[in-house]
């Protein structure tokens, strides 16, 4: 949870909230924000530490491909050049030196053996044994300065923490002798100054300011460029930048004294952060040694915001518009503006191989999208892992491009795999929309009743909202709406969670959202006419969430490699009867002398989220069943349904209750989970449960269905029981052709892993979701 703004920040800071508590023994509380009426302790007051007479000035940075701006090859100033550090006998108290020499508050981590590319020139320090107090990274032993027997492959790198230390002074001293000095400052915002933009979410245009020192100054226009304006605009979530009214601002600032910064900036325009960019010429210091900014101004950017984020106008309805296709989406990400990256190529999204992935070309997909720049690149799937091609690999992209298709890249994915498969996280704008809404009563911040913030009479209150058809898909919303993740649970009881007793009143109803809203008020709901039989209190709506979440695949292949029909004398399928999975006619079939015929398929439901799907029942709820001599932990985990080209039900739609299992688990994974003697159930992240196409139930029912072309359609979790990171994927459609005797599958495929042109080809309508019989 950041504190500072919502973007991450540029050389490390953390708040040090008590002085008794180490800085190692903080990161673990960091997520934990105060309760209210707790207020927090005042920052500590930054001292500048005492270098000591005998130790060198050198100067630090953080260089080389980046996947987050406080991170980096450690790269040290000293006798008039940049070289670099060797991981020889580096450790974490070494990587807490640099960072808060940078501004930071503590290292979260540090990695040996060039992880952030080779440097060049010297090797400035070999064997570097630190006790975490020093002052300065040249206190702590090493060889001595450019002794090492190390290569550039050893240069070591740090990961700080997002936070910087409050009143950090930035050393200038060698400001003369060093070109290309990193900026580095504790904070950066927007300020809007002009009546119109006060008023306005998200802040769009204004001065920027810098904190420095623990104070805010703006920084003088004379060296001021669009380049700058783009990064900053880029930092706040906004695309783009534009010119504005210049006359207005230089109105307003000749009323006013400024307070400036003692810099100015120098970016490129493609740094996803302004710590990447470098401090620029000094200005002039008057008598009073403040920085002058003569025939000057305050910088003012003025920034572009995307679609989804646009300013509402009073005035009247926005033009409606018809979105393009895009060539690239995010999936699997819980918040706004994050995601595994796919891209579309040849009709078929695939992903993109996380070799070379960094904050540059992460930040091409952002602005793509209409976000600003890419507050994180990052690798390894861990937004999980995405199916079908892998359509890039070894991106490199200048940053000014107008998409990530534009960049260089390998079509060859060879060595790639979807354990490798980038994901990207972008700043957006701040809308505020989690001041909206509050969990209440909860064991812990993850947790509680849902109050949100309605007015009433002319006065804003907190109210309840109807738990009636409360659902995991409006927790979703609540979720994202707050930063906290992904719904794990969605509650219509919450009497074991005390409240606000004021807050009882019930100030919405009738919910329904599509999951993909940023707030809870952008879903359907009753407005001022609130109407809710049971009231709130008690029955108010809540929610837990969780940073991750299972996302479940049907693997396609397997059930057109497996599909085949088989004739099935009666007498064979009474257990079957029982169960409801055959058509409503085989209740008339001769148990002696008929038959029913069978579609049979295999199904292997593969785990590639980044948490194990779970049933939502507990044991007590699970169900036995004699056909399979088991029991079934969800009543209804599959639809299977045959449909005609109009998405009219022609085969009455099996509801398939399943056991949970791990049958198969990739190399490195341990299985959880098994159906017998009453064990534990579900799918561990990297496994898959397989229902083979022998097992009883495992079929549609087609004794009554006449030759003919069909759509095969099969909704894994319909219901949405259980919380997962994208529910797009959980529907699996084949065309089939049936002649009466033979049936053949083909083109079978999972929902959204083709562009919405190949799809419309593929079946003319928008394919069913639900289970119930079309009605005329």
């Amino acid at each position: 949870m950041e504190r500072f703004l919502g973007f991450t920040h540029n050389h490390c800071f953390i708040m040090l909230f008590f002085i008794s508590l180490s800085p190692l023994g903080l990161a673990q509380y960091e997520h934990w924000p105060y309760l209210p009426g707790y207020p927090e302790p005042p920052p500590q007051v930054y001292q500048p530490p005492q270098r000591p007479a005998n130790v060198p000035k050198i100067q630090l940075r953080l260089a080389g491909q980046k996947r987050k701006h406080n991170e980096g090859r450690v790269e040290v100033f000293y006798s008039g050049e940049w070289g670099t550090v060797c991981d020889d006998d580096f450790s974490i108290h070494a990587a807490h030196v640099v960072c808060r020499e940078l501004g930071y508050v503590e290292a979260v981590s540090w990695l040996p053996s060039s992880k952030y590319g080779k440097g060049e020139g010297k090797i400035w320090m070999d064997n570097v044994h630190c006790n975490g107090k020093e002052t300065t990274l040249a206190a702590c032993t090493s060889n001595g300065w450019g002794v090492t027997d190390c290569k550039h492959t050893e240069d070591v790198g740090v990961v700080c923490s997002e936070k910087r230390i409050p009143g950090f002074k930035f050393d200038n001293s060698l400001l003369n002798q060093i070109e290309n000095m990193n900026i580095q400052v504790e904070d950066i915002r927007i300020r809007a100054i002009l009546a119109t933009y006060r008023k306005r979410v998200p802040v769009t245009e204004g001065y920027v300011e810098v904190k420095d020192q623990g104070t805010w100054k703006q920084i003088c226009d004379k060296h001021w460029t669009m380049k700058n304006s783009r990064v900053v605009c880029g930092m706040f979530g906004f695309p783009s930048e534009r010119k504005y009214n210049t006359n207005v601002y230089k109105m307003f600032a000749s009323r006013r004294k400024q307070h400036y910064w003692p810099y100015s900036m120098d970016c490129s325009g493609n740094e996803a952060h302004i710590s990447s960019c470098k401090l620029g010429n000094h200005l002039n210091v008057d008598a009073e040694k403040n920085a002058t900014c003569e025939n000057g101004m305050p910088a003012v950017v003025s920034c572009v915001p995307g679609r989804a984020f646009a300013p509402s106008s009073h005035s009247g309805f926005r033009k409606a518009f018809r979105q393009e296709q895009p060539l690239v989406r995010l999936k699997g990400g819980a918040n706004t503006g994050e995601g595994r990256v796919e891209v579309l190529k040849n009709g078929e999204w695939g992903t993109v191989c996380d070799d070379n992935w960094n904050l540059v070309s992460a930040s091409v997909v952002c602005r793509e999208l209409g976000f600003g720049s890419a507050k994180e690149a990052i690798t390894g799937a861990r937004l999980g892992q995405g199916m079908g091609p892998i359509h890039l690999n070894e991106i490199d992209c200048t940053g000014f491009e107008k998409s990530v298709t534009d960049c260089k890249f390998n079509t060859e994915s060879q060595g790639c795999n979807h354990e490798e498969d980038a994901a990207v996280r972008c700043n957006v704008p701040a809308m505020g929309f989690q001041n909206q809404l509050r969990l209440s009563g909860g064991r812990n911040p993850y947790e509680g009743r849902v109050e949100v913030l309605a007015e009433r009479n002319g006065t804003l209150k907190w109210g309840t909202v109807c738990s009636e058809n409360w659902s995991t898909v409006e927790a979703m919303v609540v979720c994202r709406q707050l930063g906290l993740g992904f719904a794990s649970h969605a509650f219509q009881e919450t009497w074991y969670w005390h409240g606000d007793i004021s807050a009882d009143n019930v100030v919405m109803s009738g919910v329904k959202c599509s999951g993909t809203e940023m707030s809870l008020a952008h879903c359907r709901h009753d407005g001022a006419h609130v109407s809710c039989p049971r009231g709130g209190g008690r029955f108010g709506a809540g929610v837990s969430c969780s940073e991750t979440a299972p996302d479940l695949v049907l693997n396609a292949e397997l059930v057109e490699q497996t599909a085949y029909l088989e004739d099935r004398p009666m007498f064979m399928l009474q257990c079957a009867l029982e169960e409801n999975c055959l058509a409503s006619s085989a209740v008339n079939t001769s148990l002696t002398s008929g038959y029913r015929r069978l579609l049979r398929f295999s199904s292997q439901i593969h785990n590639n989220g980044q948490s194990d799907f779970r049933p939502k029942n507990g044991r007590h709820a699970w169900v036995w069943h004699d056909c399979h001599r088991h029991y079934h932990s969800m009543e209804v985990f599959t639809h299977y349904d045959l449909l005609n080209l109009n998405g009219t039900k022609v085969a009455e739609g099996h509801k398939a209750s399943f056991c949970l299992e791990d049958t198969e688990c990739e190399a490195d994974v341990q299985k959880q989970y098994e159906c017998a003697n009453f064990g534990e159930q579900g799918i561990t992240v990297g496994c898959w449960d397989v229902y083979r196409h022998d097992i009883d139930c495992q079929w549609i029912d087609i004794t009554d269905v006449p030759p003919g072309d069909y759509l095969f359609q099969v909704v894994i979790n319909p219901n949405y029981e259980v919380a997962e990171s994208d529910y797009s994927n959980n529907v699996m459609k084949c065309r089939s052709r049936y002649d009466g005797q033979r049936i053949w599958m083909y083109n079978c495929h999972i929902g959204g892993s083709f562009s919405e042109e190949t799809e419309q080809k593929f079946d003319h309508f928008s394919g069913l979701t639900n289970n119930r019989v079309a009605t005329r």
